[in-house]
């Protein structure tokens, strides 16, 4: 029998949870455009708030955000990777911090590495589980009979405030470990503590407060190795994992990218500028730069959509999936994190004196795309392994 990660003081063993109500999941037409519609009335809530509410979680797990990584053995949906990445640059659209959120539907791809006994365990209580962790730094951990013995505090734990699962980075010397693939220790969300200090300036409305466990015990078969087998036989565990993971965020920048635009193109035959000169629709160097960006955007978000679509069908098809792709789903998510905050940028420098207001969308929209391109999956260093593997050297550890 599986054994939970256990609170000072309890036994390591400990009952399975007692099943809850879970809300239906929505099935009209389009589940999410009531989603879209919420956070864009709240993003400025979530920003004071420094977290996504739980109410709006919920509305994430209602429309299949959170069951998007589950299994289908455990009633998930255990979505292609491209339906689900267009559901988060749809959100990206309305806000950044609510689809950098909602990229955690993901996640539950990571736990596909744990015993499956283990995952019974988590989706018991329905398939609509959300989890988050701070992996890094990895922290040392006390191999004790049965498990581990767990001390530290880890950062950047986004979404953590609405998390019914979190796991945490534990390592030096703990068995299993591998380069740039730390052991994670899951717990239920009400065994850690979460040290609310998220002030950034931008995608602050994600909670990427830090995590702190204090001499807890974690059983071994609650640990799994980050991008490590999965124990479920189904296509989406076939799927590169960290590369993935990569990709659900960088495709927020798709999302802001073209949230900037569309502002871009409301400016453009509005009312007078404050001097009084044309509007920006009447001049010609405002439409020739609105082209271009919208032909970078596309390019970039063609790139993506090809590349993951065609590692999918290659899995479909029964191919084991190749270095090279795993290298292009890995470039391809770098640039579209790098593209789309170019674009944004160009929206910016579009919108003149008017968008250096604070109140102006761009601000916000400009904050948010850069943070994205600060992830260490997202790193500039993602080129040279990419060189690497088109000229057939080691690429950089940890990259494929």
């Amino acid at each position: 029998m599986a054994t939970l990660a256990s609170a000072p003081g309890q036994s390591a063993s400990v009952a399975a949870p007692v099943p809850v109500p879970q809300a239906p999941l929505d099935t009209c037409a389009d589940p999410l455009a009531e989603v879209i519609s919420e956070v864009a009335r709240r993003k400025d809530e979530f920003d004071r708030l420094s977290h996504i509410p739980v109410d709006v979680i919920a509305m994430f797990k209602r429309a299949g955000i959170y069951r998007a990584g589950t299994p289908r053995r455990f009633g998930g949906d255990a979505r292609p990777p491209a339906e689900f990445l267009r559901m988060v640059e749809r959100i990206a659209v309305a806000d950044g911090s609510a689809a950098w959120v909602a990229s955690f539907g993901s996640a539950n791809q990571y736990l596909a590495a744990l015993p499956l006994a283990t995952q019974a365990r988590i989706y018991a209580t329905g398939p609509d589980q959300a989890f988050a962790g701070g992996l890094f730094p990895v922290q040392n951990a006390t191999p004790t009979p049965g498990g581990f013995r767990v001390n530290g505090t880890w950062k950047f734990a986004s979404g953590c405030k609405g998390a019914d699962w979190l796991g945490v980075g534990i390592g030096a010397g703990t068995p299993g470990e591998a380069p740039g693939k730390p052991r994670t220790a899951v717990f239920q969300a009400r065994q850690v503590q979460i040290v609310e200090n998220w002030n950034v300036v931008g995608m602050q409305g994600t909670g990427s407060h830090d995590l702190r466990v204090e001499d807890q015990f974690v059983a071994d078969d609650w640990t799994f190795v980050r991008g490590g087998p999965a124990t479920v036989d189904e296509p989406l565990y076939r799927y590169p994992t960290v590369a993935y993971a990569a990709q659900v965020l960088a495709v927020v920048n798709l999302g802001l990218a073209r949230a900037a635009l569309d502002v871009a193109n409301s400016m453009s035959g509005g009312r007078k500028t404050t001097t009084g000169a044309p509007r920006l629709a009447d001049r010609a160097y405002y439409r020739i730069e609105l082209a271009k960006a919208e032909a970078q955007l596309r390019s970039a978000r063609a790139f993506f959509y090809d590349t993951t679509e065609t590692v999918w069908q290659s899995i479909l098809q029964g191919d084991d999936v190749t270095p090279e792709q795993v290298s292009l789903l890995r470039l391809s998510a770098t640039q579209i994190a790098r593209e789309g905050a170019d674009v944004v940028m160009r929206a910016y420098r579009l919108g003149g004196t008017l968008a250096i207001y604070r109140s102006h969308p761009l601000q916000r929209l400009v904050r948010d795309a850069m943070v994205v391109t600060q992830h260490a999956f997202l790193a500039e260093g993602n080129y040279d392994g990419a060189g690497a593997v088109f000229v057939g050297v080691p690429p950089i550890p940890g990259y494929l």
